[in-house]
């Protein structure tokens, strides 16, 4: 195993989707995590655990997922970047952590290995029925990204991805594996750490007494503090002002809410990674993800063997959804969409609002357990075409 001077990986190596997302969180400078079993993404902290004593990192077993997603949170305030790691139930159990960390703008990544539900459901099968529990599983409005790799070097670089981001936008990051690719070995390249970029936290300059904890930037971000600084604020889940006071009226809720919104969409179209084939030409365009995302490859392939002008977008962001790149689609005259997912219709939602009837939507529901058959998208694109 090579490895560099501060004990990170480099070079090419042989390991699966969990324990890239692993390398990629110590790339990014994540020293903390916190956690408890749960099949498939045990590996991701079983890793870190191995790794972390060679970078100066902590790992712990916590009692349960409740614990976990707080834990975390005190190690951000304290100065680390930390992360989270379980599947859709336990992910359930993080929700209101999740609207925690987005309404104290605690910068951290909860990561979701998806397998098929509801609740125990296949525990070592895969799924995609997350999507929307991702953006949506927390009470209340806040903004929120969400990445999906479809492979584990996307699990490596997508998850410091997510860290960048969480620095930057002061938000919870959500990293959206499945199954499959949690547990698929492939060739990972790590690249040497002056390679990669690492967003650092944004900390105030300000002296104490000067310094407002929740006073939004230029780009409606506010700076950060940790512990030791000499700053003294309160920090709570209520609505509160730029000091971090409680205040209970109907005028901070809107000024707030709108603000945590406001500051993930306003840079939609920068966060929203894609990776479009074929459609220059196209009359029909797949849109997918993840694992499903590679079965598209095959049936697109067929498709076009057939005569059909059929294009493919896959989607890195989940959340906030690229509606621009739909957009984009539709301008080009892309009169055919359609969606396999890992579940009974989900981010299709999204894709049917923004096509808003400009084009025909076509559906390839799957409950899980397995992936598409490559001929069942065939015939959803021939549907599309007609």
């Amino acid at each position: 195993m090579q490895a560099d001077r501060l004990g990170v990986l480099t070079g090419v190596h042989f390991i699966d989707g969990d324990h890239a997302c692993a390398e990629g969180a110590l790339a990014a400078g994540c020293r903390f995590a916190a956690g408890y079993p749960i099949t498939p993404s045990t590996e991701v902290v079983e890793r870190l655990a191995s790794r972390f004593p060679l970078v100066g990192g902590l790992f712990v077993q916590m009692e349960d997922e409740i614990a976990s997603s707080i834990a975390i949170q005190g190690a951000v305030w304290a100065g680390a970047k930390a992360i989270t790691v379980s599947s859709g139930p336990g992910i359930s159990l993080m929700a209101e952590h999740i609207g925690y960390a987005a309404m104290t703008e605690t910068p951290c990544v909860f990561v979701n290995v998806q397998r098929g539900g509801p609740s125990t459901g296949l525990p070592t099968l895969p799924g995609q029925a997350d999507v929307m529990q991702a953006r949506w599983g927390s009470h209340g409005d806040y903004g929120i990204i969400a990445l999906s790799p479809n492979s584990p070097q996307e699990a490596f670089d997508l998850t410091v991805t997510a860290f960048n981001l969480s620095e930057r936008f002061r938000c919870p990051v959500v990293m959206l594996l499945d199954e499959c690719i949690g547990h698929m070995l492939e060739k990972v390249v790590i690249p040497p750490a002056e390679e990669i970029e690492v967003v650092p936290r944004r900390l105030t300059t300000r002296p104490p007494g000067e310094y407002l904890p929740f006073q939004p930037g230029p780009d409606g971000v506010p700076e950060m503090v940790k512990a030791g600084m000499g700053h003294r604020f309160h920090m709570t889940g209520l609505t509160h002002d730029e000091r971090g006071y409680p205040v209970m009226t109907a005028a901070a809720q809107d000024a707030l809410v709108r603000r945590l919104v406001d500051k993930v969409a306003r840079a939609s179209r920068e966060i929203a990674l894609t990776e479009a084939r074929d459609l220059d030409d196209a009359q029909v365009a797949v849109v997918s993800y993840g694992i499903t995302s590679r079965v598209v490859v095959r049936a697109a392939e067929l498709a076009r063997a057939k005569g059909i002008k059929v294009g493919t977008l896959r989607l890195k962001t989940i959340w906030p959804f690229p509606e621009h790149r739909v957009e984009e689609l539709l301008q080009t005259g892309v009169r055919g969409l359609v969606m396999p997912e890992l579940n009974l219709g989900q981010l299709v939602l999204e894709l049917e609002r923004v096509a808003r009837g400009r084009a025909r939507v076509v559906r390839v529901p799957h409950a899980g357990g397995t992936v598409h058959d490559a001929e069942t998208i065939v015939r959803a694109i021939e549907e599309a075409a007609k």
